[in-house]
């Protein structure tokens, strides 16, 4: 789950990874459902579950007791008793280039996708210097670690040949030259991105790999913004629609039983912003965009009047939009485990009713 959705990029205020569980535990089946709730956990219980793996955590702030008064204490009891894992995917899930945001994009059929507000610094450059005759095993080394990834493009790196010198002092061991006498070695100097919260990986595989008793390399943060992660998604729907058409096809494709919108009046819906979940925060960055429409949820009512008629704010609800991250972690896990019990959850656990 962290080489696939790793921690690093979820939120400060976040709490996602392991919620109950040792990790020591194996486990044969599980069970994956947006919200983690007593009914969900009873329905794991049922099929014999191991664990429960859920886009919304469990837990959001620290307990002070453990008594069984609220739903969580209680679940978590229960999970305790059962020996039963829940593992919660949030915002780092979101952020995904094949996340939450871009799976609503996809069940609308949005086509020339790309991030509404790309992730920030979190890149860095490793830069480090190799002898010739090492370089492929070194390199292929650190790309097998993460580093060397650009968009949809990986093991990109950087060569430029040059020379470099040292001199082994007492109680070295050079791998080349003599102790006490000033060495020149033809070298490789190399250089490939890779994601912050890979750098501990990527730095093990270079040193584990390279030759020299003492590895010079440099690590560098990059201001760049990485255009395939980050929070919400903009596309273009294959032809514009008209305001009410456009609204009966979210309505039918996310199942809301209740859409508050505004703006746009008399206007048609061609490119679209979208954010699953609370995703008001966005609405500039949707609107820097020039999206005729911009579809999330929990949005309260100073944001539409901030809307006004520039384009169509939509709220289709918090479950709706969200309810299709079981298929992305359904997807992801029975690809990397394809003999892993695994189910999504029957229960509908979305808290609102609509009259």
């Amino acid at each position: 789950m962290d080489s696939a959705i790793p921690l690093a990029l979820q939120e400060g205020y976040d709490n996602s990874g392991l919620q109950v569980g040792l990790p020591g535990i194996e486990i044969h089946s599980g069970l994956i459902t947006l919200d983690v709730t007593e009914e969900v956990l009873d329905e794991a219980c049922s099929e014999s579950c191991d664990v429960i793996i859920s886009h919304h955590p469990l837990l959001f702030t620290g307990l002070k007791r453990l008594t069984g008064k609220t739903s969580p204490e209680r679940i978590l009891l229960k999970a305790v008793k059962k020996e039963l894992a829940i593992y919660s995917a949030h915002t780092n899930l979101d952020v995904l280039a094949d996340g939450v945001s871009r799976k609503m994009a996809g069940k609308l059929g949005l086509t020339d996708t790309r991030v509404l507000l790309p992730l920030k610094n979190k890149l860095l450059k490793l830069v480090t210097f190799i002898p010739e005759n090492h370089l492929d095993k070194v390199r292929e080394a650190v790309f097998d670690a993460g580093a060397g990834v650009t968009g949809g493009y990986d093991r990109c790196g950087f060569t430029t040949p040059g020379t470099g010198s040292f001199r082994g002092n007492a109680g070295t061991n050079p791998f080349t030259g003599k102790r006490g006498e000033i060495h020149l070695e033809k070298e490789i100097r190399f250089e490939a991105v890779l994601f912050s919260h890979l750098k501990e990986n990527v730095i093990t595989a270079l040193l584990e790999n390279h030759p020299y008793e003492e590895v010079a390399y440099d690590i560098y943060a990059l201001e760049n913004e990485n255009i395939e992660i980050g929070m919400g998604c903009i596309g273009e729907l294959p032809e514009a629609m008209r305001i009410k058409d456009f609204l009966k096809l979210l309505a039918e494709i996310f199942g809301s039983k209740g859409i508050r919108y505004s703006g746009a009046s008399g206007k048609s819906v061609r490119k679209v912003a979208l954010c699953g979940g609370a995703g008001i925060f966005l609405l500039n960055e949707a609107l820097k965009t020039g999206a005729d429409a911009f579809i999330t949820s929990d949005i309260k009512y100073h944001s539409f009047l901030e809307a006004g008629n520039k384009l169509l704010l939509a709220d289709i609800g918090h479950y709706e939009s969200e309810k299709f991250s079981v298929e992305i972690l359904y997807d992801l896990l029975i690809k990397k485990f394809p003999k892993f019990a695994l189910r999504i959850s029957k229960i509908n656990s979305n808290p609102i009713n609509y009259l």
